[in-house]
This record gives C-alpha cells, structure tokens and sequence, in this order.
C-alpha cells in the first residue's frame, strides 16, 4: 500500500495529534490541504482502511451539524513506518535496528 502526499500529510498530521476533524487538519497544514478538498480525502482514506471516525456529541441546545473526528489505524501507521525507513534507506540513513 502507499500514501499520496495528500494522504501523507494527513495521516502524519493524525499521528502527531491522535484525532482531528477536517478543518483543524486545514489549520495545521500550513495551506497544504484546502478546504474543498480535504474531506473528499479523508473519505477515500476512510474507504481504503486508513482512518477510522466518529461524529462528536453535540452539546446540549447546540444547533448545526456534528464534527466528524478522524484517527489513523494501525494499519495507516503501519505503512507510514514502511515508507519512512524506505526513505531512510534511500537517503542512506538507515535506521538503528531494535532488540
């Protein structure tokens, strides 16, 4: 499996805060992902495996929609470990060996 940048981004902005909904990923890209896009995305992430969600409660006599939460999975994480020590050991910094 691998990750398009996009889905990239994503899923480290997600390992690095646990769970965010679309807009704060917004926020946190730093004008990478765009608003028109992003959950577009994250629908075809959740689709192939790679994120899991849940609607936020709403507040009692709040009004609107709920916020949608994303997390990765395990087997997102999984990928993302695959493609950093393949670019370690393309770069030629190979990453120390545990055990």
């Amino acid at each position: 499996p691998k990750f398009s940048a996009t889905e990239r981004l994503i899923i480290e902005l997600l390992a690095a805060h646990d769970e965010l909904f679309g807009l704060q990923m917004v926020e946190l890209s730093d004008g990478r992902l765009k608003r028109g896009t992003v959950y577009v995305t994250l629908g075809r992430m959740h689709d192939k495996g790679y994120l899991e969600s849940r609607q936020e409660a709403l507040p009692e006599g709040a009004i609107g929609l709920p916020r949608r939460l994303y997390r990765p999975t395990g087997l997102a994480m999984r990928v993302l470990a695959a493609w950093k020590a393949a670019e370690q050991i393309y770069l030629g910094h190979p990453q120390p060996q545990e055990g």
